[in-house]
């Protein structure tokens, strides 16, 4: 019998269990591995129901009742991710007056200056040998594109980029702790000088916005941060190194053609979007309490129990994508749920696809010829971390590898 976490996932693919699950169980019910149990929803409309359905709680989950995980990383209360309606509800409305689709696409020249700088260095260092793009691309283009996003000041992005990967060391509790607090004590200051002197950064703009005499507190605007931090940070960079793995690693022919058909660039980034599995548990790691006993696909959920949901599961649903396990880099209809769904649905969502869109049609465009460096089972993975992370990525840029 599986626990939660089920073993066995990779960047390749959520634990083979969960094809099984989909089959049978849209909602199967396991114990967890530090005891008790929990649900998971495993197919694409059971993972979009529980997403959909009030009757299961994020802010029931920080409850001195709830229960726990260990091991998993679990967002601080009161983050927008954290929160149920109507207070998620309100938060959301006076983000999104900040947060545009507007503002997020006229960052798109920045970015693409950003890489264009990043890979000229990356470019000027392959020439005496393999680059590790990890290290050297998709990390600080992340943090960097956050940093922008966020008004850190360039001189302090090195310090920002160490607290955000010791913040998400789900193996070293004090270790994340000690770092949680010393992000907090940052974005605080960070936000009261955005509050003093606003620039032209998503942060000031989230200080000055309003409905009516509505406004962000200062708490509020922290948690913002935190949150913007995380998945347009961590994960954005991680999800880029493991896209480049795979089209190294298994499709050196769809990186030849999308460096000579650019237009085909955003289908492939939506495809791996899909495909790259980013959650070492399989899950969102966030989980729902039910308010109440609740029947869904033919199981009740009794009030109390948590809730995870597999979006890497959904995204594998032979269901709603033909032939899911295959790489369809033209794929039609791509109703993938990487960013999630619902009223938690990723705020920066078009940030990350400017920056994986952007980073792709720069990349295949100037090394065509780019190979890894090394053996793909000789690469070296974090262990015990939130997402699937590369110790590095080691590159030729000029075709010399494997």
């Amino acid at each position: 019998m599986a626990s939660f976490p089920v073993p066995g996932s990779s960047y390749r693919g959520p634990a083979p269990e969960f094809a099984e699950f989909r089959a049978s169980q849209p909602v199967v019910r396991l114990p967890a591995a530090g005891g008790g149990q929990c649900w998971v929803a495993t197919t694409h409309e059971s993972v979009r129901a529980v997403l959909d359905d009030v009757r299961f709680s994020r802010a029931a989950s920080y409850e001195p009742t709830a229960p726990t995980f260990p091991g998993l990383f679990q967002a601080p209360p009161g983050m927008i991710i954290s929160l149920d309606p109507p207070a998620h509800t309100r938060l959301r409305a006076l983000v999104s007056q900040a947060f545009s689709v507007d503002l997020i696409e006229a960052m798109r020249p920045r970015i693409r200056r950003l890489v264009g700088e990043l890979l000229d260095r990356a470019g000027e260092e392959a020439l005496d040998g393999p680059v590790d793009l990890l290290g050297k691309f998709t990390f600080p283009l992340a943090i960097i594109a956050i940093s922008d996003l966020l008004g850190v000041p360039a001189g302090e992005r090195d310090t920002f980029a160490r607290l955000i990967r010791e913040f998400a060391a789900v193996d070293a509790p004090e270790l994340a702790a000690a770092a949680g607090e010393k992000l907090g004590e940052y974005m605080a200051a960070l936000v009261f000088g955005k509050m003093n002197a606003p620039g032209d950064d998503v942060l000031s703009a989230l200080t000055q916005v309003r409905i009516g005499d509505d406004k962000l507190e200062v708490g509020e605007l922290i948690g913002l941060g935190y949150t913007l931090l995380g998945a347009g940070g961590d994960s954005t960079a991680c999800h880029l190194a493991s896209s480049i793995l795979t089209l190294l690693g298994h499709h050196n022919d769809v990186w030849v053609r999308l460096g000579e058909h650019p237009e085909e660039v955003p289908a492939a980034v939506e495809e791996l979007l899909r495909w790259i599995t980013l959650s070492t548990n399989d899950t969102t790691g966030l989980p729902r309490i039910a308010l109440e006993d609740v029947t869904l696909f033919g199981v009740t959920i009794p009030k109390g129990d948590a809730v995870f949901v597999s979006t890497n599961s959904a995204n594998r649903d032979s269901q709603v994508f033909a032939d899911p396990d295959r790489l369809d880099f033209q794929r039609a209809d791509n109703d993938h749920i990487a960013f999630g769904y619902g009223i938690h649905r990723c705020l920066g969502a078009p940030l990350a696809r400017i920056e994986l869109t952007t980073s792709f049609e720069e990349l295949t465009r100037r090394f065509p010829a780019a190979r890894l460096a090394v053996a793909e089972q000789d690469l070296e993975w974090q262990k015990a971390d939130m997402n699937h992370r590369l110790v590095a990525l080691p590159v030729d840029l000029h075709g010399k590898g494997f």
